[in-house]
């Protein structure tokens, strides 16, 4: 994304919560019953700050996990000895977190840039490089696989996409956003115009930037779903806000609670679980 991007999760600090209002919040949910399914996975950002996601995502539905990378920047949170690439200290435990029932099926982001200027200007090489990560012997074992260099319509390169991800294994998923707003009909065209037919999408839904109303966000996605088909098509709900400058915060329940139901019959997957949606806002959640 432009401006406040989903790359600038790195900058925001978890908020402790007191023991108290989770117990409570406990209590709340037991008396509702069977908990609602509000999405089919999260997105994880893995950088040095947090490579030891956990967190009650299954309890609100999520079975998915969408791991943003595998090499950022040169370095891995996998072990790739026969690719040469340092691999970061203390790396995630991947046998735990592949049995975690949040993450029943994997989808690996494989080489990417932290900086999406930097993504976009190497998107050739990174092509090329995550071809070889998503041949390597990896640590679980992935449903899928994701190609880390976002696109919009700003992006005047876009059409080197086909050709950067055409050695990568299938199935393979991209993702875009639409911080211009050109619109629903106007952007599926655009994303027809250069994503290959064999690639599937995840649409940014925008609205952690204000980009646009999650009803807005959802005439997105039945427009991309109607062109691209259901199974080529995935959407991001952004759990965060704008917290001031460059900064973003935690989205609250009031918040996110409507954009997730807003979303209803998608595969909706949120950004970022680790990040943005701890325990307390999960309880929070579930208790509507």
């Amino acid at each position: 994304m432009t401006g406040l991007s989903r790359r600038a999760a790195l900058v925001l600090g978890a908020t402790a919560v007191a023991g108290a209002g989770l117990v409570g919040l406990d209590l709340a949910v037991r008396r509702l019953g069977r908990a609602p399914r509000l999405m089919e996975g999260i997105v994880w950002q893995v950088h040095g700050g947090l490579l030891d996601p956990r967190g009650d995502w299954n309890e609100i539905g999520a079975r998915s996990l969408l791991v943003q990378w595998l090499v950022a920047d040169g370095t891995a949170f996998v072990p790739l000895p026969d690719l040469g690439l340092p691999l970061i200290a203390d790396a995630p435990n991947w046998s735990r977190i592949a049995r975690e029932p949040w993450a029943q099926s994997i989808i690996a982001g494989l080489a990417g840039r932290f900086k999406e200027p930097d993504a976009r200007r190497d998107v050739l090489a990174l092509g090329a490089l995550s071809a070889r990560v998503a041949r390597q012997s990896l640590p679980f074992t992935p449903s899928g696989f994701y190609f880390p260099v976002e696109a919009d319509p700003t992006w005047t390169g876009v059409g080197q996409m086909a050709s950067a991800i055409a050695d990568i294994p299938r199935p393979l998923w991209v993702s875009a956003y639409d911080n211009s707003n050109v619109g629903a009909k106007a952007f599926a065209d655009w994303v027809e115009g250069w994503l290959p037919r064999d690639v599937g999408l995840f649409f940014q839904d925008g609205v952690g930037v204000y980009s646009r109303s999650p009803e807005a966000a959802r005439s997105y996605a039945q427009e991309l779903s109607q062109r691209l088909g259901r199974g080529r098509f995935r959407l991001i709900a952004e759990a965060f806000r704008p917290a001031g400058g460059d900064l973003l915060r935690a989205a609250t329940v009031a918040e996110l609670l409507p954009q997730l139901r807003a979303y209803a019959g998608f595969e909706v997957f949120v950004f970022d679980g680790p990040h943005y949606v701890d325990r307390l806002l999960v309880r929070k959640l579930l208790a509507g």
